[in-house]
């Protein structure tokens, strides 16, 4: 069949959930059958591992430098040039992929895929006009539809979730299962003593994320529970904002900021809890990740239920509940992380339910090669990616 050559398209190539995603699945994925090429608006930190495993990326320039004209004609340029050898254009921009699926479309690529990783629209005025004008050229430029839950199906597809395929947030099981050896390295690199509560959170700093209400809730904590620390895994634009409320809260010495890390697996082995308050998700890679790792999460009720895989480690609080309740759940949650059984046994539940990053990487490859037979665009049935 030869190989095929799919070309998703994102803002850039950065350590965010749907970035650490598409490069999980690329690391994964039959490179002799299907090749990942990236169609991006500024560097990002995955840009030289993309080259060594074979991609090509091509660059245009963002709405916000570009103007919406510009991007538009930049697009229309890239598909009439470059972007025709593609037989596949998977765009992973949630509302602003319209754009980017109509320009492929004029230029006759037959499979043209918009995938949801969000539940809410985002953004200023200016940036919510965009993504509406831009989000209603999906439904008559996309053929196939792709969502990592339902809820974010429902949120980009309305009447038409039901014919999007669920392709499940998958993690590197493996990697990620629980070692207490690793648990006893990592506490040691970064002078836990036994016994002290380690809480976490990895995420971008994003008004989404909603950190400035971990912040306020871990100052609380921290009067009951003198010796915790948290660790804040990720970086943003709101790292001022944040570092600024760390400092108004007296926590400096209290709150750790890692930044982008490669090597969240042995990082969450030394973790006790993680809060995840976000006001939204699609489904957070993160909360995979960490369930995967055997550790215990207290998550805000905005998130969606799909990301509660069902193995007893995720607690769901209402985002207004009192700051006591959440202070329970994260004590109750961190007493289960010495469990060494049952940290050792979540990675393999967690792959039962289908989200082991090779499972998902095999099918998707067969449906890129299927897909990429297509000559005509039409209707594709409703089934998951497990």
């Amino acid at each position: 069949m030869g190989e095929t050559r799919v070309l998703h398209a994102v803002v850039n190539m950065n350590r965010g959930g749907t970035e650490t995603l598409i490069m999980n699945l690329y690391r994964r994925i039959d490179r002799t059958r299907v090749q990942f090429d990236f169609l991006t608006c500024r560097e990002g930190v995955f840009d030289d591992e993309i080259r060594s495993l074979g991609g090509k990326i091509h660059r245009i320039p963002w709405i916000t430098d570009a103007g919406p004209v510009g991007y538009v004609r930049a697009l229309d340029h890239f598909f009439a040039g470059a972007g025709r050898q593609y037989r596949i254009v998977h765009a992973h921009m949630d509302r602003m992929s319209g754009w980017v699926l109509r320009a492929a479309r004029r230029a006759g690529v037959p499979v043209r895929i918009a995938h949801s990783h969000s539940t809410k629209v985002e953004g200023g005025a200016l940036a919510r006009l965009y993504k509406w004008a831009s989000g209603r050229l999906i439904d008559p430029n996309a053929t196939d539809r792709f969502a990592c839950s339902e809820a974010a199906a429902a949120s980009l597809f309305a009447h038409r979730a039901g014919e999007a395929r669920l392709v499940r947030n998958a993690v590197d099981c493996n990697a990620l299962a629980f070692n207490p050896d690793i648990r006893r390295a990592v506490r040691a690199e970064l002078g836990l003593l036994p016994g002290q509560l380690a809480v976490c959170h990895v995420g971008r700093f994003h008004p989404a994320k909603n950190h400035a209400f971990l912040i306020d809730l871990f100052a609380k904590l921290a009067e009951e529970r003198p010796e915790a620390v948290l660790l804040l895994m990720g970086d943003g634009p709101l790292r001022k904002d944040i570092v600024r409320r760390i400092e108004g809260a007296a926590l400096e010495d209290r709150v750790r900021l890692l930044g982008v890390r490669d090597d969240i697996a042995r990082l969450l082995a030394a973790m006790d809890v993680m809060v995840f308050p976000s006001l939204h998700e699609g489904l957070p890679v993160a909360l995979i990740e960490a369930q995967s790792a055997g550790l215990p999460c207290v998550v805000s009720d905005r998130v969606t239920e799909e990301a509660d895989l069902n193995i007893g480690l995720v607690t769901r609080i209402p985002l207004e509940a009192p700051a006591d309740k959440w202070m329970s759940a994260i004590k109750e949650a961190a007493a289960a992380a010495d469990a060494v059984h049952l940290r050792r046994e979540a990675a393999e539940q967690v792959r039962r339910r289908g989200y082991d990053i090779g499972a998902v990487a095999a099918e998707l490859s067969d449906y890129y090669g299927q897909a990429g037979l297509r000559r005509a665009s039409g209707p594709t049935e409703t089934r998951r990616i497990v």
